[in-house]
């Protein structure tokens, strides 16, 4: 199969399919390594609002993906950056997804995102004034029966004047969550807003505190999801974790090895790239609990150039790549986001995502995503 694809400069040249679709495999029972997609949302596409405006949801299709995901055995990471949290999606209609998801999946591994994200940094005056934010989520998602993960918070990374000010807060936060949760360290290149976050630039003590607020605090700590593109600070930091908590993997990049680990131990995941990878992960992982780590790796690290490729700087618009293979794979029908971030990456990006996805075996149905390829392709004149 063939499909004439541009160039920089526009001139055509004829790509041929050679990837095998991966099928879909569930995990099994006991999995090897605990694993959440970080799952994004579909848009309305007929809403009359502004992209500007409140978000405009299409429920049945995103609670579709959804089920898919639960579907296949994975976790789902409800409300984070993949579902366009803070970009698109503010706090009430991340509380209306993460209801939809609980009444939807009452039984299935879900983890909610909870933050500061109704009050604006610049409006944040005090300490006080991010924890009674946090708080407000927390009550608000245990209300539904929902588990928490902890994000950083830009108001928090505002107002916060030195490492004791994080800890105060997130002793504070910690004590009023019911369930173990799962921290979350996003790094700057997913959001410039969080630089400097846990009191310092440079990581190692930023880390020291981030290990002090989970020491303070282990009972109420699950695990800690480190979002920050570097394998070596992540293997550093999971050498480090209290007995009991878990290095959840948050680096697209070097995915592969962090799960498969060392003799000293290893990571599980809580990815934004497991969303359009759901259909390799278990079986995947299904490998590695075979004791087949070879298989595992060979299964998995052809998908990392993909996963660079859609978290390329800036990092922030990776939401984009994912909504593409979202469209292309069939679980949505158009490929519109909210507030218009399909605009985010121009032509050539998704040219060379559906190369790579189809050298992965991630299309799932190569004559629907060589039709709408082709679509896309309309848009921008190709004839």
């Amino acid at each position: 199969m063939k499909i004439a694809l541009p160039d920089t400069q526009g001139h055509l040249s004829d790509y041929t399919l050679t990837g095998t679709p991966i099928a879909d495999t569930p995990l099994g029972p006991n999995p090897a390594r605990v694993v959440f997609s970080a799952a994004h949302v579909v848009a309305d596409p007929f809403t009359h609002a502004d992209p500007s405006g409140p978000a405009a949801v299409d429920w049945e299709a995103t609670m579709a993906f959804r089920r898919y995901l639960d579907g296949l055995g994975l976790g789902i990471a409800e409300a984070m950056d993949t579902a366009q949290r803070g970009m698109g999606l503010d706090w009430p209609g991340a509380l209306e997804l993460i209801r939809r998801t609980k009444a939807e999946l009452p039984d299935a591994l879900v983890f909610n995102g909870c933050g500061t994200d109704h009050l604006a940094p610049e409006d944040a005056q005090s300490l006080e004034d991010v924890r009674r934010a946090y708080l407000e989520q927390v009550e608000a998602i245990q209300n539904l029966g929902g588990r928490i993960i902890l994000m950083a918070s830009r108001a928090l990374a505002q107002v916060a004047r030195a490492p004791e000010d994080y800890l105060s807060v997130y002793r504070d936060v910690l004590a009023a969550c019911d369930q173990p949760v799962i921290l979350h360290w996003l790094g700057e290149m997913f959001d410039p807003a969080l630089a400097g976050y846990w009191g310092f630039a440079a990581f190692e003590p930023a880390m020291d505190t981030a290990l002090a607020v989970i020491e303070e605090s282990a009972a109420k700590v699950d695990g800690i999801k480190i979002s920050l593109l570097d394998k070596d600070k992540e293997i550093v930091m999971r050498r480090r974790l209290p007995d009991g908590v878990k290095m959840y993997t948050g680096d697209d990049f070097n995915y592969p090895e962090l799960i498969a680990g060392d003799d000293q131990g290893y990571s599980h995941a809580l990815l934004g790239i497991f969303d359009p990878l759901a259909a390799a992960v278990g079986q995947a992982v299904g490998q590695l609990g075979a004791g087949d780590a070879a298989g595992f790796r060979a299964t998995l690290d052809p998908t990392v150039p993909l996963a660079r490729h859609i978290f390329r700087a800036p990092t922030q618009y990776y939401k984009t790549g994912v909504v593409f293979l979202a469209w292309l794979n069939g679980h949505q029908d158009h490929f519109v986001m909210l507030g218009g971030a399909q605009a985010m990456r121009p032509l050539p990006y998704f040219t060379e995502c559906f190369r790579m996805a189809d050298a992965a075996g991630l299309l799932r149905d190569p004559d629907r995503a060589v039709a709408r390829m082709k679509h896309l392709l309309g848009l921008y004149g190709v004839a």
